[in-house]
């Protein structure tokens, strides 16, 4: 039976482990639970005025203005209660915790997304739910790694476990979800992830389909109808959607940069007033999307209500999201794309007669929208391809999401959403490759851990005992300081027999990773730190920055 301290060790290196595995598992399944029980809390609280999950159209008109100015004022009182300052939530912060803090997640942020953002999607607020599950299952995750004081390496790679197993519990969408978590939250592939979150996906999909049975979003789709006569049409439709993302990304940020300078309760408030006079108007516009989409497919010969739908939809979004209401950007996202796609579908069908391209141009502006906003494609087709459970859509997807993101980012610029929210909050989520690549290996799988303790007034004893063991043990002189102890590390002079230099050493945690040893030893470019568990005095090995630094020349340690 291995202990939990060699357990840790082998979660310090980054390979892929049966221990690694099963915490993803353990993780993705408290995700994937938190994530059912924040589903079924939005479908208790509207089927309290509701006659249909999502569909605000059943509310007289008064009620869909004082719906989200209720909502606003519930999400307010709990910030209050909890703190304002901890109002930050969803995918950028996730973002930046996973840059500067391995993806641990304060509690009251995670409380505020919890029970704002169920507030915010039941009030019909135009947000989304894949925000609070990537949040959420973060959060879960990166728990569990904190609770057993895991190696921080590892702690962030149970944090891209828990978002794929909350995006996989929300969308029932495993691979998309896999997808997503490598091109969009870590933005790299490394196998020994890849496996965990694999499985964590899975037993989020698993868990899902166990309770709400094993369907889709989009399934209601039929079959795709289009030829290669309408992939020009499809081209043209690709540098709409590019547009589009471009005028979405753009209006969002700058609500964000000029609404930040104000308290978040006019800003909540502005944002329900908005929500609530858009309600008034187009109702279908309210809530996640899946009305606006069911809207925009029956009525998809009416120019003028898709584009009046589309605008709404569009306006809503980024003010509901720019005054930071609570929510995701994903469900807007491909309700807004639907509607475009719809539209479009309106003038080619001019050209082109067909009776089934708006339900085809639907999904191919989910596909574009989504891959220009997000600046992620492959992630969009998959999610696209899983909704809707049609492998026919591969080709037509591809010509649409690459002409969308090559219009968006070619023509306009066009970044991440996410990524520009990052800039305009001045949230931080880029490192230099150094620190990045030092992240992924903890203290504990590298140490020296074969050491010897002597005081202070055991200096010749020490050295004696260096030159018995050359190689084989570090010996450490404790160094009695008021009010507790300074430890330095007795390492023998190459070249020169019998000579040795002491360096003092700095504490570090046991749950640290390479990054932090080589930020602290960087300046000297020598020396080490010593490694302790729980208690600074509690030394259990060190790290010199030779390893470091023959870990950046060599690979290797």
């Amino acid at each position: 039976m291995m202990s939990l301290a060699s357990i840790k060790k082998r979660l310090a290196m980054p390979n892929t482990s049966w221990q690694i595995c099963a915490l993803a598992i353990i993780g993705g399944s408290a995700s994937a639970l938190l994530i059912i029980i924040f589903n079924l809390s939005i479908q208790a609280l509207q089927s309290l005025y509701l006659t249909e999950t999502h569909d605000y159209t059943s509310l007289d008109t008064i009620s869909r203005i004082d719906l989200p100015i209720i909502g606003a004022l519930i999400i307010l009182a709990f910030a209050w209660l909890t703190g304002y300052k901890y109002l930050r939530t969803g995918v950028p912060f996730v973002l930046h915790r996973l840059k500067v803090a391995y993806g641990v997640i304060p509690h009251r942020n995670t409380l505020n997304q919890f029970f704002g953002s169920i507030v915010a999607l039941a009030s019909g607020f135009s947000v989304g739910r894949e925000g609070p599950a990537i949040h959420l299952g973060a959060a879960c995750s990166s728990y569990l790694g904190s609770a057993l004081k895991l190696p921080y390496n590892s702690i962030r790679t149970l944090c891209a476990c828990g978002i794929a197993a909350g995006i996989a519990a929300s969308f029932n969408t495993p691979i998309a979800a896999v997808i997503f978590v490598m091109e969009v939250i870590l933005r790299e592939y490394k196998v020994y992830m890849f496996i965990p979150i694999m499985l964590a996906a899975i037993v989020g999909s698993m868990i899902t389909s166990s309770v709400f049975g094993p369907v889709h979003e989009f399934e209601y789709f039929k079959q795709i109808s289009m030829g290669y006569e309408h992939y020009p049409s499809l081209i043209i439709l690709g540098i709409f959607l590019g547009t589009l993302a471009f005028g979405f990304n753009r209006y969002l940020v700058m609500i964000i940069k000029y609404s930040e300078k104000y308290h978040i309760v006019p800003r909540l408030m502005l944002a329900a007033f908005i929500t609530g006079l858009l309600g008034y108007a187009v109702p279908f516009a309210m809530g996640i999307g899946t009305s606006a989409i069911n809207f925009s497919l029956e009525n998809q010969w009416h120019f003028q209500l898709l584009g009046a739908l589309l605008a709404a939809k569009f306006l809503m979004t980024i003010f509901a999201l720019g005054l930071g209401i609570p929510g995701g950007i994903i469900g807007p996202i491909l309700g807004i794309g639907a509607i475009a796609g719809t539209f479009a579908s309106v003038i080619v069908i001019q050209f082109l007669p067909s009776e089934n391209l708006g339900s085809d141009f639907a999904l191919m502006g989910m596909a574009g929208f989504m891959a220009a906003t997000l600046n992620a494609p492959l992630a969009a087709l998959l999610a696209v391809l899983e909704l809707s459970n049609q492998i026919e859509i591969i080709v037509p997807a591809m010509i649409v999401i690459t002409s969308s993101c090559l219009s968006s980012g070619q023509f306009f610029k066009n970044r991440s959403v996410f990524t520009m929210q990052l800039d305009v909050q001045r949230l931080v989520y880029r490192q230099p490759p150094i620190e990045s690549s030092l992240q992924k290996i903890g203290v504990l799988g590298v140490m020296l851990d074969k050491i010897e303790l002597f005081s202070e007034d055991s200096l010749d004893k020490a050295k004696s005992f260096l030159k018995a063991n050359a190689g084989k043990k570090q010996a450490i002189i404790k160094k009695r300081i008021k009010p507790g102890s300074h430890f330095h590390w007795l390492e023998p002079v190459d070249g020169q027999d019998g000579k040795f230099t002491q360096h003092p050493l700095r504490p570090l945690s046991s749950q640290s990773t390479l990054a932090e040893v080589y930020t602290l030893l960087v300046d000297k470019r020598a020396g080490g730190v010593y490694i302790y568990h729980q208690d600074p005095d509690n030394i259990i090995g060190i790290v010199s920055f030779e390893q470091v630094r023959h870990y950046l020349l060599e690979g290797k340690i």
